[in-house]
C-alpha cells in the first residue's frame, strides 16, 4: 500500500525563520508543532507554527525528494514559493 506526503513550510509570527519538514499526516503534525509535543525542536524553540506552504504527493518518497530540494534553496527562493501560493502569508492551517 503506498502512502502519500507533503512538504511543509512553517514560519513563525513575524516570518524571521523558515522551517521546512515532511510528513504523511499534515493537519496531525502542524498540531504537534503548535503543541510542542518535543520541546527541544528546532521549531519549538524559535516558535514555528504557522503554515504558510504545503505541497500534496501521492507518495511519501516524492513528498521527501522535494523536501531536500527545497533545504538546499536559498532563501529567497523559498519565500518567492511562499508568495506564489500564499501572497498575504497568512497561516493556511484553517484552510485544511
Amino acid at each position: 500500500m503506498q502512502r502519500g506526503g507533503c512538504v511543509y513550510i512553517l514560519s513563525n509570527q513575524f516570518h524571521t525563520v523558515l522551517y521546512i519538514g515532511v510528513t504523511a499526516n499534515l493537519v496531525a503534525r502542524i498540531h504537534q508543532h503548535r503543541n510542542k509535543i518535543d520541546p527541544g525542536s528546532f521549531t519549538a524553540k524559535f516558535n514555528c507554527s504557522k503554515l504558510l506552504y504545503y505541497e500534496s504527493f501521492p507518495r511519501i518518497e516524492e513528498a521527501i525528494t522535494r523536501e531536500k530540494q527545497m533545504k538546499r534553496w536559498k532563501r529567497e527562493w523559498k519565500r518567492r514559493l511562499i508568495q506564489e501560493m500564499n501572497p498575504a502569508w497568512i497561516d493556511l492551517f484553517d484552510t485544511l
